[in-house]
């Protein structure tokens, strides 16, 4: 077999492959092969430029090529659906549906609505050479090169049967579990929480940085066929056919032959959705016959052959107690709504952040309002407005602070920013308690028996002023502090000498350089080898490094040119933290026992960190997932494991082992 036939043959078993493992979630060989079959066609592409191809699987990591977006003119307008909001509603549509096939009857189709951003995507001869934003519904800006890093989309179409040329449409999303995951990142960096999932899928999708948009873990669903020659005269079938090609389409797309049979669907995925991995905001009636949609035709914004229903959001009414201002380690000022408290989407809400200061103006909150708190799709509590006739006669505007509410410095504002700043970061309290939490974290330092009230009080009694000082604590130090005995200070004692064996990628993480998250410390220190290169390293220099922008190469550039910040490294280093990466001893996978199984950790365990379990199960094969499914082979769990996994376990059937059983399984 010649290179040109190895390249192709690669290139078809890996796009396979991928949509096994991405949109079947029925993977046939191990990550490991997989990788293996992706290095052998990187090199055989590097040796063989001339048989470059944007569609190979090897571009779905992206590019940190930063480029602007060009905008073009949709080929068929993306009209919005109109929308309704009860049951009601949807039956005079279809009713209405009816009348205007004078008398013929409609089959439907449900689907959901998932809450994410508008994507069209055109093919042609079966591979993908554009993908638009929906834009303003007549145009749209290409970001074809981002959506290629979607795993679930396919960049070669499988099977048979496509048009030539044809557009599919869907819904870009961030599945729950990755929008955790970048929001704990977010916020282990300083930066401001997206509010919700389809926000963050939004601005991922507009990033200039293909590699990043590669690692946050965008999803597809594909809900709409259009072209000259489609398959079939129906959208039910034309969709299947489009699962057939590779695309991921909604399992809950549902035929309905009768209003009874759509309210039915709506009781359902009203309580259902709460079960899935992705936000939904509503369903999504269409008129099955294509035939029957042209006759229906179109108003000035929407189809007439297709509506939506949107959930109701849970929303309440409660009383505004105070406005609270919050400092983070960052010294950003976050203003928090306090509340009477409320029940929402079963949990009682007595916070919520108003994010910055031009969400709070924008709201126009008094003293002492009623507010209206919605969760809905969101996953963090979200005031909505104020219900005017209830605020209090000579109610004041609660206005934004000027000066720190802990230490009284003017604050700054961030260029190009919403964020207030205090900038008094080595004499404002909650800064430096906050960066001594950060630095005792599991994922950073990973110390344990230090927590919040235990930081400020070594902070109030003199023992700690930065986080270097926390290696020249005693056990005899510690229990001057209430509620220590010697076995709780020994405790910590053992947990700051074991620190020092934290990989180097841990510590830069674990300093608190503004920005800079749990991915993007690990890459500059692996660029950089070393705290002496890192710290003599240019704005330039970050920058060419995967993931850094200027605003990261900018602010870490200055975390270093800080004196006080400097000697605390020095002061680190002598203490013996690690200050240098460290090439593994042994990287390598160490066997295939656990291919194909998906598995989740949860609680605390003895002989191994939740991380060391997470490395141990990818080098054996395994893959780590944040959250119990049908899909999940079992849950590793130790002690205090979170009920409500242990409860979700038990109803899917889904087999829970503990540590021990787990190790003998890997066979060590």
């Amino acid at each position: 077999m010649d290179y040109k036939e190895r390249i192709e043959e690669l290139r078809s078993e890996l796009h396979r492959h991928n949509h096994n493992y991405y949109v079947l979630n029925a993977p046939e060989i191990s990550d490991r092969d997989f990788d293996m079959m992706l290095k052998e066609l990187e090199a055989l592409e590097k040796e063989h430029p001339e048989l470059a191809d944007p569609n190979s699987p090897t571009r779905r990591v992206g590019s940190d090529l930063t480029q602007g977006f060009e905008q073009v003119k949709h080929i068929y307008p993306m009209l919005s659906l109109a929308n309704t909001y009860s049951i009601e509603d949807v039956d005079a549509w279809a009713r209405r549906v009816d009348q205007g096939l004078s008398g013929q009857k409609a089959v439907f189709v449900g689907e959901l609505k998932f809450d994410g951003t508008g994507i069209s995507l055109i093919y042609e001869h079966g591979k993908l050479v554009r993908a638009v934003t929906r834009g303003d519904g007549e145009r749209g800006d290409i970001v074809t090169d981002n959506v290629r890093t979607i795993r679930s989309i396919p960049l070669q179409l499988q099977g048979s049967g496509w048009p030539d040329f044809f557009e599919i449409r869907g819904e870009i999303v961030l599945p729950r579990a990755a929008f955790d995951r970048l929001n704990a990142e977010r916020e282990a960096a300083g930066e401001p929480l997206f509010a919700n999932p389809r926000n963050a899928a939004a601005g991922t999708l507009k990033m200039q940085n293909s590699a990043e948009v590669a690692r946050r873990g965008l999803d597809a669903y594909l809900y709409y066929l259009l072209g000259e020659n489609l398959p079939y005269d129906n959208h039910y079938d034309n969709m299947l056919a489009a699962r057939s090609w590779g695309f991921k389409v909604s399992d809950a797309m549902t035929l309905l032959h009768s209003i009874e049979e759509v309210d039915r669907f709506i009781n359902h995925w009203d309580t259902a959705r709460r079960e899935l991995p992705v936000a939904t905001d509503g369903l999504v009636f269409k008129v099955n016959s294509l035939l029957q949609q042209r006759n229906l035709g179109l108003t000035a914004k929407s189809p007439r052959w297709a509506v939506a229903y949107k959930f109701a959001a849970e929303r309440a009414a409660t009383r505004l107690r105070f406005v609270s201002f919050d400092v983070g380690r960052m010294g950003i000022i976050t203003p928090v709504a306090n509340l009477e408290p409320v029940l929402l989407s079963g949990t009682i809400v007595k916070r919520a952040s108003l994010h910055n200061a031009d969400i709070m103006k924008a709201l126009d909150i008094h003293e002492g309002d009623m507010l209206y708190v919605e969760k809905g799709g969101e996953i963090i509590p979200k005031i909505t407005g104020v219900e005017l006739p209830d605020r209090p006669a000579g109610a004041r505007p609660v206005e934004f602070v000027t000066h720190c509410p802990a230490c009284g410095t003017p604050l700054v504002r961030v260029e190009g920013e919403a964020a207030w700043v205090c900038p008094n970061k080595e004499g404002c309290v909650p800064q430096i308690v906050g960066r001594v939490e950060h630095f005792v974290g599991r994922k950073m330092m990973n110390i344990d028996g230090i927590g919040e009230e235990t930081a400020a009080a070594l902070f109030a009694n003199g023992l700690v002023r930065n986080v270097a000082d926390l290696y020249s604590l005693t056990a005899a130090d510690l229990m001057t502090i209430e509620g220590f005995a010697a076995k709780s200070a020994a405790r910590v004692i053992d947990g700051i000498a074991a620190s020092r064996e934290v990989p180097f990628e841990r510590v830069v993480f674990a300093l608190s350089i503004p920005y800079v998250g749990e991915t993007t410390a690990r890459k500059i220190a692996r660029a950089a080898k070393d705290i002496d290169r890192l710290m003599a390293m240019t704005a330039p220099e970050l920058e060419a490094v995967e993931d850094v922008g200027p605003r990261i190469a900018a602010t870490t550039v200055a975390f270093f040119a800080d004196p006080e910040n400097r000697a605390m490294v020095e002061r680190l280093r002598t203490a013996g933290v690690k200050m240098a990466v460290e090439e593994a001893e042994d990287a390598e996978p160490l066997s295939d026992s656990l291919a194909g199984k998906t598995i989740v950790i949860s609680g605390v365990f003895t002989h191994h960190s939740r991380d060391e379990y997470k490395q141990l199960i990818e080098r054996h094969g395994g893959k780590n997932s944040g959250s119990i499914s049908k899909k999940t082979d079992f849950v590793l769990a130790g002690e205090n494991m979170g009920p409500a996994k242990l409860e979700k376990a038990e109803k899917l059937g889904v087999p829970v082992i503990g540590e021990d059983e787990f190790l003998k399984m890997i066979g060590g």
